[in-house]
């Protein structure tokens, strides 16, 4: 199954960084169909979340620490076919929402910001 991997420094305040990941499971729920749950992971430092997110064709994680985001996903057959666009569509997406979040104030947290514009 192919597999994407996207390990990025955010730069971000963890308040931020986890009201950015939130803001990304609504838009993957609304956009793609993707059902994203915020899940406690016991073997993971108390800081970090993790996103599960599945849909057909498509699942992964995305971990939230202090420091980085970091999305794993495998991709089924059919949509495997388009691996590099996707993974370029989830970088693209990943710094354009940084660019937006870094553009607010440090220590806002405000997830207009960092929600899609429509």
């Amino acid at each position: 199954m192919p597999q994407i991997h996207i390990d990025q420094n955010h730069g971000l305040s963890l308040t931020d960084a986890q009201a950015m990941a939130a803001a990304w499971a609504q838009s993957a729920q609304d956009d793609f169909g993707m059902q994203a749950q915020l899940a406690p992971d016991p073997a993971q430092p108390q800081n970090d979340a993790l996103w599960h997110f599945r849909r057909t064709g498509a699942h992964g994680t995305l971990r939230v620490t202090p420091e980085r985001f970091v999305l794993d996903v495998t991709l089924g057959f059919l949509l495997g076919t388009f691996k590099d666009r996707i993974e370029a569509g989830l970088l693209n997406n990943l710094e354009q929402r940084l660019k937006r979040i870094s553009a607010v104030q440090p220590n806002s947290a405000r997830i207009d910001a960092i929600a899609p514009k429509p």
